[in-house]
């Protein structure tokens, strides 16, 4: 049987839905007449609460409740939302604040959820929100990510999360010593929020006993089990399911706050009761991302090997522990701590800060993309330091394609690569020998031009194990069950098509079906490019075992032994007998003799390792220093995702991904004041990228298959802002070098670089 996808350009057969207003989303799926909630939200950044009185907003024209801590104590829930811990290098435990569902003695940032009101109309409730007297003392307000400061948390001494480490400190610290090079370079990854198109949203219902819950979310199973826990429910007792999803990015993988109390609201009111975040709500309250400070430093001998390589970070928890804040900048980050290098001493260290600020959480790539910006960033700084061509250092610390499968310093594995082709590739693609001429031709007209190079690697995350179901039905259509979740990545389309493949059943008489708990008892739902290689490892394990289920019935049919029967892919074929049936056709001849069981197979399967896409991005990026207007002129990316299903999916992937690490690259950026109001709330305010932003992008694949999948795939899902932060940013430094501008930090704005700019004129004067 073949063992992987045809890779046939197949256009997404949902984006004819999704283009004609044929989407269901959360509010097009809620019940009609669901109750609506509007949710009270502190309006400063750090205070005790001295006064909340919702009893006039409890009496309220339409109001049917107001939720608040105190309620969730009465009904004897688990009132924490809780965060993934790790352990502080001296082998302590990191902090573990309780962060409550509903804030109830202290606020601890603007637009944490205090009480959530619940009415007949959205108006009704906005009114009544109106009547609750909500009285806050006010703290000290910490900002700044740095020990120290009025504790968030009387169990936090210094609002210090955790001091985290890995690797050999002391080795690192004696190849320093020893180095005939050092370089170092202060890296500053600024805080993004991830504005998905369909903001953040849920509906609850209580029947028959049960809680039917349904979210945009990234996967079911987890907040299934989650909500069970929390408001004392048996599993059996909570069925979750997920719509159609306007854009997740890790920012939906989490339980919110707001999913509580309309859970809470359904099973006491025993009505459906729906809440929709507006699009400052998302703001103040979606999980953000990034907000890191790194040190970064590279020892290197006289040759320029890299010996050694030292990372001392910082990052911004906000308020609280995310359900998966403390890993994304240690243990993500160390994923990829080397990058695509032969490094094998190195040392991370990690401080986790609390601020008065929005949590910090998973935002496409999660940790891997900040690993890979500080170590692109310094190895651009020691090319130029060193006096280097920035291409020819990394050709010189390339992992060589003989040393693979490669241990890494941080102990992943890389089982393939082949940086050197993959590079020589883009530079091809992005006609690098023409550089030099666009270069001088705007210099001629007082334009500054710059080329920037990232080499990225990523690891794949998430659940190696997934399972998958088929379902033949009697008018010849058939339904796979799949344990991932699409969030517009174009999984109906690609799963069709890899079904298809392996069977010959044709493509469009696949229906995709994800996103119950009801109707698929386990998954892994959608997180760190992992959804396609699972789910069509689980695939393949399912086709395997429905003709292993077909293949005792048809030599009963055919009038051959078992053995002789061979499956091409298409059909069924045996020497001796000219029946060769489909399996639309075995499954229809089934049907006939009453052999229901052979009309739904399911399997699941586990990868034996995670699987590590890499490529080269190019970026050139012109600039006015009249004005500081800059424009990314020309953006070329080579990737290697190992063999592909659907290569037009893949280019989308990554089109968006290079898109959103442009936009926090040249404009996105949160900023608050100094009393921790958010100053960025709009679109007014924060600055999305737009069309006439984006450039061209030159996309090819050089493929080398992994080896931890019988498919020879890589994710491609957040591959594209693995790369693209340090291209751009790579690209504006060199513009600006040689006018004496040797340090730039995102984002690149017009204002900035004018500034920057002014400066260093002002200083040569």
């Amino acid at each position: 049987m073949e063992k992987f996808g045809k890779s046939q350009p197949v256009k997404r057969v949902e984006d004819v839905r999704f283009l004609t207003g044929h989407g269901r989303y959360i509010e097009d799926s809620a019940p009609q007449g669901a109750l609506r909630c509007w949710v009270l939200r502190s309006p400063v950044a750090h205070g005790t609460i001295t006064r909340l009185d919702v009893e006039d907003a409890r009496a309220a024209a339409g109001v049917q409740m107001v939720v608040t801590y105190a309620d969730y104590l009465e009904a004897g829930y688990d009132t924490g939302i809780d965060g993934i811990l790790i352990k502080n290098r001296d082998g302590s435990g990191a902090a573990a604040p309780h962060r409550p569902m509903l804030a109830h003695d202290r606020v601890r940032h603007v637009g944490e959820p205090v009480a959530v009101v619940v009415a007949e109309t959205m108006d009704q409730a906005r009114d009544a929100g109106e009547l609750i007297e909500l009285e806050i003392d006010d703290l000290p307000v910490k900002m700044d990510i740095a020990p120290g400061g009025e504790p968030l948390h009387p169990d936090v001494p210094d609002n210090l999360g955790f001091d985290w480490g890995m690797g050999d400190e002391a080795a690192t610290e004696a190849a320093f010593a020893e180095a005939a090079h050092t370089v170092a370079l202060q890296v500053e990854d600024n805080r993004v929020i991830v504005n998905s198109m369909e903001p953040r949203g849920c509906f609850a219902e209580w029947k028959d006993d049960r809680l039917h819950f349904t979210f945009g979310g990234q996967g079911v199973w987890g907040v299934k089990s989650n909500l069970a826990k929390k408001l004392r429910l048996e599993e059996e007792q909570v069925h979750v399911v997920t719509p159609d999803v306007g854009g997740g990015f890790g920012m939906k993988s989490q339980p919110y706050p707001e999913y509580y109390a309309v859970a809470h609201a359904a099973k006491v009111l025993g009505r459906p009761v729906l809440w929709v975040g507006d699009r400052t709500e998302s703001m103040l309250s979606d999980n953000g991302g990034r907000d890191l400070t790194s040190l970064a430093e590279l020892a290197f001998d006289a040759d320029l090997k890299i010996t050694a390589y030292r990372v001392n970070t910082r990052c911004n928890l906000g308020a609280y522990n995310a359900p998966f804040g403390q890993i994304i900048q240690t243990t993500l980050f160390s994923r990829v701590l080397a990058g695509v290098y032969d490094i094998q001493t190195a040392w991370l260290r990690v401080e986790g800060i609390y601020t008065n600020t929005t949590q910090v959480d998973a935002y496409r790539g999660a940790g891997r993309p900040e690993a890979i910006y500080v170590l692109e960033r310094v190895m651009d700084r020691a090319a130029r330091e060193l006096g280097v061509d920035p291409w020819e250092l990394r050709r010189r610390n390339f992992i060589a394609p003989a040393a693979f499968p490669y241990a890494t310093v941080t102990g992943e594995s890389y089982d393939v690569g082949d940086f050197n082709r993959v590079l020589s590739r883009a530079a091809e693609e992005a006609d690098m020998a023409g550089y030099p001429a666009r270069k001088a031709a705007d210099a001629a007209s007082g334009k500054l031009r710059g080329v920037g190079l990232c080499y990225y690697i990523e690891s794949i995350l998430g659940d190696p194990s997934e399972g998958a179901e088929v379902e033949f039905l009697e008018d010849g259509r058939v339904n796979i069950y799949v344990g991932t979740q699409s969030n517009g990545q174009g999984h109906e389309t690609v799963y069709a098509q890899f079904l298809a493949d392996q069977t010959g059943i044709p493509a469009d008489q696949i229906h995709v079906v994800q996103g119950d708990s009801d109707l698929i008892a386990k998954g892994g739902g959608t997180g760190g490019s992992c959804s396609v290689t699972t789910q069509a490892n689980a695939t393949l394990a399912t086709v395997d075992a429905m003709v292993a289920a077909f293949t005792p019935f048809l030599a009963d049919e055919m009038g051959v032994e078992e053995d002789a029967i061979e499956f091409d892919g298409e059909t069924f074929r045996a020497p001796g007998s000219n029946v060769t049936p489909t399996v639309l056709e075995a499954a229809e001849m089934a049907r006939a003799q009453g052999r229901t069981e052979l009309l739904r197979h399911s399997a699941r399967a586990t990868l034996p390792g995670r699987s590590f896409p890499n490529g080269a991005h190019i970026c050139e990026v012109v600039i006015d220093p009249e004005t500081g207007a800059s424009e990314v002129d020309r953006y070329t990316v080579v990737d290697d995702f190992g063999n592909l299903i659907n290569p037009a999916l893949a280019e989308g992937q990554v089109h968006g991904g290079v898109a959103q690490g442009l936009g926090q690259a040249m404009l996105e950026h949160v900023v608050y004041d100094e009393e921790g109001q958010l100053l960025t709330a709009t679109f007014m305010d924060y600055a999305m990228p737009r069309a006439s932003d984006m450039p061209m992008i030159g996309f090819a694949t050089e493929a080398v298959p992994s080896t931890q999948n019988p498919m020879g795939m890589k994710g491609c899902g957040e591959a594209g802002t693995v790369g693209a932060m340090a291209a751009v940013a790579n690209a504006v430094q060199d513009a600006v070098w040689a006018r004496g501008v040797h340090q730039m930090d995102m984002p690149f704005t017009p204002l900035k670089l004018w500034e920057v700019l002014r400066d260093v004129s002002v200083a040569a004067e």
